[in-house]
């Protein structure tokens, strides 16, 4: 699966899990339980507006690189910058929201953080494994080795064919 309905698919799973969690973890924290899921969502509507241009950001800078895949390194990079980018905009609206100190928000973000950076890891794995890695990550295609020989003996006959069958691959 490639492309916007990858996305689609992949901020759909994402996001409603981490809504389930966060709703729970704030109503475990005292605050009530319409509260913290109004929290929650509008939480999730940052992270997906924000999952959608860290992770175009993301696959235009990884489509760039020679050596192609998902690394650990590479994974824990993606699951460190999203969580960052979030952490600038949530901390903000949690103290005005449930009406605590920016410290306290950041605290209880900072919880959140160590939770979600073992999920997006976790879930990107997973994900990647259910529904195959992005185009970004994968190696560029080779030529058929059996049309490439063809191609190599039409050559030898005839320059302009050759040149012409380069262009398709």
């Amino acid at each position: 699966m490639q492309g916007i309905k990858r996305r689609i698919v992949y901020v759909t799973l994402y996001e409603t899990i981490a809504i389930l969690f966060v709703t729970v973890a704030l109503w475990a924290l005292g605050h009530e339980s319409g509260h913290a899921g109004a929290a929650a969502v509008v939480s999730s509507a940052i992270a997906i507006a924000w999952n959608i241009i860290w992770n175009w950001l993301f696959e235009r800078w990884e489509a760039r690189q020679t050596r192609k895949g998902r690394s650990f390194v590479r994974r824990v990079a993606h699951a460190i910058g999203f969580e960052g980018g979030l952490l600038l905009a949530i901390v903000p609206y949690f103290a005005w929201w449930l009406d605590i100190s920016l410290l306290e928000a950041f605290l209880l973000d900072a919880g959140l953080i160590v939770f979600f950076l073992v999920y997006t890891f976790v879930f990107n794995l997973a994900f990647d494994m259910i529904f195959g890695l992005p185009a970004s990550a994968l190696p560029a295609p080779r030529p058929d080795p059996e049309h490439a020989n063809v191609d190599h003996a039409c050559a030898a006959h005839a320059p302009d064919t050759h040149a012409v069958t380069e262009q398709k691959y």
